[in-house]
């Protein structure tokens, strides 16, 4: 279960506010990567890992950070962002976006092992940081929430192609009706394999980032 207790470290170095940074979709096929910041007063509990929760149970620690939270934020880089500069970059972009709509600004980072060359404050790479930092399991509810959200409205601009249940992932479903169909506007072009293997083996071959993963 992740508690303060790297945060606690970062204050004993000297810095007082410190953020959690996580992001949500880097694998799917379809949709935004989104990223979260947040910033926890010290004594709170009981948030986990967006990945251990419901949807539901999501939604409600959602509404929890939210209301609870010093600071928080939430930055959202576009599909066709993706495929112009790579899903590397555009995680980082959106993890420095969500970092600079906090108010008050951090003073440290802690970050769900991404490593991000330019940056003017000081941070730590935490292997599987979601399952030890509360504030980086905090960020990752956030952006779970805000990018199904956001797939969720896909599913009504864009209905057939199944995104308010597979958020835009490669599930054999997702893959069926994507052969079916061809892309819509929100599907990733550079991901394998929408960039370059022929439509009728869409169904069979395993998709991937095609560049500039992290």
């Amino acid at each position: 279960m992740p508690d303060l207790s790297l945060e606690a470290d970062f204050r004993a170095r000297g810095f007082q506010l410190i953020a959690g940074v996580d992001e949500a979709g880097r694998g799917p096929l379809a949709g935004p990567v989104a990223a979260a910041a947040v910033i926890l007063p010290p004594g709170v509990s009981g948030v986990d890992d967006s990945k251990r929760l419901s949807p539901a149970r999501r939604e409600s620690a959602a509404v929890a950070i939210r209301r609870y939270a010093l600071a928080w934020s939430v930055a959202q880089v576009s599909s066709r962002e993706i495929d112009h500069i790579g899903i590397g970059p555009a995680v980082v972009q959106a993890m420095m976006a969500a970092v600079s709509g906090l108010r008050p600004p951090p003073d440290g980072l802690l970050l769900d092992w991404v490593h991000i060359k330019d940056c003017d404050l000081p941070y730590q790479r935490i292997v599987k940081g979601d399952q030890k930092s509360l504030s980086i399991a905090a960020a990752s509810i956030l952006a779970k929430v805000s990018r199904d959200r956001e797939m969720e409205s896909a599913a009504l601009l864009y209905p057939g192609y199944g995104f308010a249940s597979h958020k835009g992932y490669a599930t054999a479903d997702h893959l069926r009706r994507l052969a079916d169909r061809g892309p819509c506007p929100i599907h990733r072009r550079s991901f394998h394999p929408l960039n370059g293997a022929p439509r009728r083996d869409w169904t069979t071959a395993p998709a991937a980032h095609s560049r500039g993963s992290a």
